[in-house]
């Protein structure tokens, strides 16, 4: 997958690497795939020179792409090592899209917004993700047709996990998702391990609602 390293943003890319090593991002794959990927082009004009700032920035429709550090804990946690099939619920900007096709083989994302949609699939060919498969519809549905998933990450918070994802983990599939009420959540990360689904609480986080049949009404 290509790289669009712009010279006048090296500096803060660097600059933003080092703080997510401060921050106890570990994984040197992730820390490459936040390096390589060009996070400029996955934000507004109007905010591109915050782009490598470690914050989360507006792209519309009500919206935010996530800071980076909250996108490099998250697919730490889910251990990637190259050959799994992840479902991302929730494309957004597209960018942590991105960094997932970095670090696995296959990667299914959905999307509710047809705008945001449309500017992911656009952003998804511009830095030439192959390995992307992009859908328009319900996320707490998932994606049944290439289940089962080694691992799904929920971008938005939910009051309960969907049980469509919960029946489209693999055996061992990690699944990490915000787990709480409209405006607060724990971050939790549920594994396989035969009709059980292992919990762990991560900590506390605030992602906008996971809207849909297994989530919140609109």
């Amino acid at each position: 997958m290509a790289s669009a390293v712009e010279p006048e943003f090296r500096g803060p890319r660097r600059r933003l690497i080092e703080t997510l090593q401060d921050k106890g991002i570990k994984d040197l794959s992730v820390l490459r795939a936040i390096d390589q990927v060009p996070r400029h082009l996955f934000v507004p004009p109007s905010v591109r020179h915050r782009a490598y700032e470690d914050s989360a920035l507006p792209i519309g429709n009500g919206q935010t792409i996530s800071q980076p550090f909250a996108h490099a804990r998250a697919i730490e946690l889910l251990m990637l090592t190259g050959r799994e099939r992840v479902l991302e619920i929730g494309t957004g900007s597209a960018y942590q899209t991105a960094l997932l096709a970095h670090l696995s083989a296959q990667v299914f994302s959905i999307e509710r917004f047809p705008a945001l949609l449309d500017r992911a699939r656009l952003m998804l060919a511009q830095v030439q993700a192959r390995n992307v498969s992009v859908l328009l519809g319900d996320g707490t549905l998932g994606w049944r047709e290439y289940g089962p998933y080694d691992a799904i990450v929920v971008s938005a918070g939910a009051p309960a996990v969907p049980p469509a994802l919960e029946e489209q983990l693999a055996e061992g599939g990690r699944l990490l998702i915000p787990i709480g009420d409209r405006e607060e959540q724990v971050l939790t990360l549920l594994t396989r391990r035969g009709q059980v689904l292992d919990r762990r609480d991560i900590g506390p986080a605030r992602f906008v609602p996971l809207i849909g049949a297994g989530g919140w009404p609109s």
